[in-house]
């Protein structure tokens, strides 16, 4: 009676082991597919100025990270996602219009993020396309680079 009974729970183990690979295996491959598909996803990059005015300087309160909403590939997207070392997004200052801000008494001024989305596709060169940056806007301020 014991060997039959050890024979079973034997078998039993085999079964439920045989059943577990499978079912990893079907997730796998549910997954392999799935990112094949057109998706979309938040990613918080890093954000660097260039070509800031002659003798100024940026302000310590100017974002340094934005959120971008991505639609492309899975696969694209687990790219951008989750790579190593996340390569800042440059915004030129030279080539971006940026306005001031009413009123404002500072050399306040403003960024609309929206006309920086063909900018950040390219600079991504992931095969997505940024549907939409947050914030909105960006303020910068710039102070004179002798800290007055």
């Amino acid at each position: 009676m014991e060997k039959n009974a050890k024979k079973r729970i034997g078998l039993m183990n085999r079964d439920v082991f045989v059943f577990v690979f499978f079912l990893i295996l079907s997730f796998f491959l549910w997954y392999l597919n799935s990112l094949g598909k057109e998706s979309e996803a938040d990613i918080r990059r890093p954000v660097k100025y260039i070509n800031i005015p002659r003798g100024r300087t940026l302000s310590d309160d100017t974002p340094v990270r934005i959120n971008l909403s991505l639609k492309g590939p899975g696969y694209s997207i687990l790219k951008l996602k989750y790579p190593g070392k996340k390569t800042p997004l440059a915004i030129d200052l030279a080539k971006t219009t940026y306005k001031r801000i009413p009123g404002s008494k500072n050399p306040d001024y403003y960024i609309l993020a929206s006309g920086l989305n063909k900018t950040f596709t390219v600079q991504l060169r992931s095969g997505c396309d940024v549907t939409s940056v947050k914030p909105d806007t960006l303020f910068i301020s710039f102070v004179k680079e002798n800290g007055k």
